[in-house]
């Protein structure tokens, strides 16, 4: 990564923690914490695609329509493949919470693929590194369990941290990926952090056109897991 990028990517990252969307407690993210969104044209029977994570999963201040497991589930249609996509994205949820809800969310029928988003909240709240590896660590070995493929999503963390925290969280995901040889998406927000054009008001999650860019990122990582039933 160049000077330049990781500068960038560090203010984004140094805004992510400071937001006050950062506050998990409120009205708004509690309100949407318990109520995933329910992906269009849900085909019983076909093989599913699981969206495991938090708020930039589960849609945060969006439109059902305008959220990225919609976004790819229109996608994946375009391009005839009957994937399901299941939008299993908790807005607030933190690694321990994925955990916690891993057995019910990797147990679902036909499950085949799943898109690890985890960590931001962990980030948040200051968690260690070593804590929220473990958990990562303990879902990908669940789905591993279960046959099924996983992409996992990196994330970044500020400078502001501290050198040896950013280092070790920024590590932790193609640590993970490489250990568990598993697919790996440095950086989902990839061309969307820190343009203002592309994101809400809070900084953070981004909007109907940087959704759209998001799930691109997405779609490219996920390809070469899927197969044409």
């Amino acid at each position: 990564m160049n000077s330049f990028k990781s500068m960038i990517l560090g203010v984004f990252a140094a805004t992510l923690l400071f937001s006050g969307c950062g506050n998990t407690g409120s009205a708004k993210v509690q309100g949407n914490a318990a109520k995933p969104l329910i992906t269009p044209q849900a085909v019983s029977g076909s093989p599913k695609l699981i969206a495991f994570g938090d708020s930039l999963t589960a849609g945060f201040g969006l439109a059902e329509p305008e959220s990225y497991p919609y976004l790819l589930q229109q996608k994946l249609k375009a391009d005839g493949y009957s994937y399901e996509v299941v939008n299993a994205g908790v807005s607030g949820d933190t690694s321990l919470g994925g955990l916690e809800r891993a057995d019910w969310v990797l147990g679902q029928e036909n499950a085949e693929i799943i898109i690890l988003e985890l960590g931001a909240n962990d980030l948040l709240r200051g968690m260690p590194v070593d804590r929220m590896k473990s958990n990562l660590d303990r879902i990908i070995r669940k789905a591993k369990e279960k046959n099924i493929k996983v992409l996992l999503c990196g994330m970044l963390a500020p400078p502001t941290m501290g050198s040896g925290y950013q280092r070790d969280y920024v590590n932790a995901f193609p640590d993970l990926a490489d250990e568990h040889n598993v697919a790996f998406l440095p950086f989902l927000l990839e061309g969307i952090a820190t343009k203002r054009e592309l994101n809400q008001a809070d900084g953070i999650h981004p909007n109907a056109e940087g959704t759209r860019i998001m799930t691109e990122n997405i779609y490219s990582a996920v390809k070469p897991l899927l197969v044409k039933q």
